[in-house]
């Protein structure tokens, strides 16, 4: 009897030892991409608009800077009209941790434009980072992305509500105020924390990260690692209303060092007219 219980428990030990070093150093590594065609109410201009999605770096968490350079190779392969970033660059101010990711960055391209909103665990330093590699910082704003002159799109961007925890639509008021006025075929929206979709039903295609879609993607533990910000919305896509709402899986981890059956990834939409 005592020698079953020694070699149930070396058993445990060694399958218990094997998965913590595949979620530690196998799952973190890599990159998927994650492809969806989005029919929607575009417009003829726009038809065919590809958009990168790419979020939750936390850089040197597991993503080095040989994995940036692989991620950023990978969407510049895409060649995508627009770029978007939802939040959590790098969680540590650190000056040579900051000119490696600036330096990364400043190499995506985009045939349109390159489009940032902050996470809970940004730095001061977030803004200055992404206008330093190109990006336009949407804070509580929006843009307008025309072609050819007539149709227009609006993008507009919102700061983590964990960490600006002001109302959803005060943030958005500059929006609103926009499309009271006037019309914009469709209507984009980037966010870090996907559960404040509940507080805005005005957007074709909502964009946020945060919930990494659970690090560890197993059913049981992903109900009990739910995180603020993400408890209600969580899992890769939703349709809410009339809204299109993505999460990307995000690139590194957060609190923990893991991923299981869930590897880096971003996501790559294609927006054809329906």
């Amino acid at each position: 009897m005592k020698k079953n219980i020694i070699i149930i428990t070396i058993i445990i030990f060694l399958i218990s030892s094997f998965l913590y070093v595949w979620a530690r150093y196998v799952e973190t590594k890599g990159l998927n991409v994650k492809e969806y065609k989005i029919s929607t109410n575009i417009s003829d201009n726009f038809n065919g608009l590809k958009i990168v999605h790419f979020s939750d770096l936390h850089y040197s968490s597991t993503v080095n800077k040989s994995d940036l350079k692989k991620i950023v190779d990978k969407i510049n392969f895409i060649n995508p009209d627009i770029i978007v970033f939802t939040g959590d660059l790098i969680d540590i101010s650190d000056s040579e941790k900051i000119k490696e990711v600036t330096s990364e960055l400043k190499r995506l391209n985009a045939k349109i434009g390159k489009y940032a909103v902050n996470g809970d665990k940004d730095i001061n330093e977030f803004d200055i980072i992404m206008k330093n590699c190109g990006f336009t910082v949407l804070n509580n704003s929006y843009e307008l992305i025309y072609k050819n002159s007539y149709d227009s799109i609006i993008i507009s961007g919102i700061t983590s509500n964990l960490k600006d925890n002001d109302n959803v639509s005060n943030k958005l008021k500059t929006t609103y105020e926009y499309l009271e006025q006037n019309n914009a075929v469709y209507k984009i929206l980037l966010t870090h924390e996907p559960d404040i979709i509940d507080n805005t039903n005005i957007f074709d295609l909502v964009l946020a990260g945060h919930s990494h879609n659970s690090q560890i993607n197993l059913p049981i533990i992903r109900d009990f690692t739910k995180i603020d910000g993400a408890k209600k919305y969580y899992l890769p896509y939703y349709k809410v209303n009339n809204t299109n709402l993505y999460i990307s899986g995000g690139l590194g981890t957060s609190n923990y060092k893991l991923r299981f059956l869930n590897k880096p990834s971003i996501n790559f939409y294609r927006i054809v007219k329906e």
